[in-house]
């Protein structure tokens, strides 16, 4: 079984900063993407970045030069870091690990989801 976990969701004021973690654990064959998504209410969800297992990063146009994903693959664990936010960056975030389980074949599996508001 694969578990999901992101944390590091909060309110931060304009401008602030915040590092969202994700964290894919249990029995994990190979760990090949990881990406974080971003739903507002009454949006769709779109694709805030994603990193693969050699490390090629791609990010949403509304996020470049302000966000920076990375991870650690030892730990299967993908770490956001959101400079300069701004309000209309808050949203649900949401991770999603593109994985081969022991024994089973290459799934998405999704966290739960962490709250980030940015306002004054």
């Amino acid at each position: 079984q694969v578990h999901v976990v992101e944390s590091g969701g909060g309110l931060v004021q304009p401008g602030g900063s915040l590092r969202l973690s994700c964290a894919a654990s249990g029995s994990i064959f190979r760990n090949y993407f990881m990406a974080w998504y971003r739903q507002a209410p009454g949006k769709q969800r779109d694709l805030v970045a994603g990193i693969t297992s050699d490390g090629r990063t791609n990010y949403g146009d509304s996020v470049k030069g302000r966000f920076t994903i990375s991870r650690d693959s030892d730990k299967n664990t993908a770490y956001l870091q959101m400079d300069s936010l701004k309000p209309e960056d808050t949203a649900v975030y949401s991770c999603a690990a593109n994985l081969v389980p022991i024994g089973g074949i290459l799934t998405t599996y999704w966290g739960q989801g962490t709250q980030v508001t940015v306002s004054s």
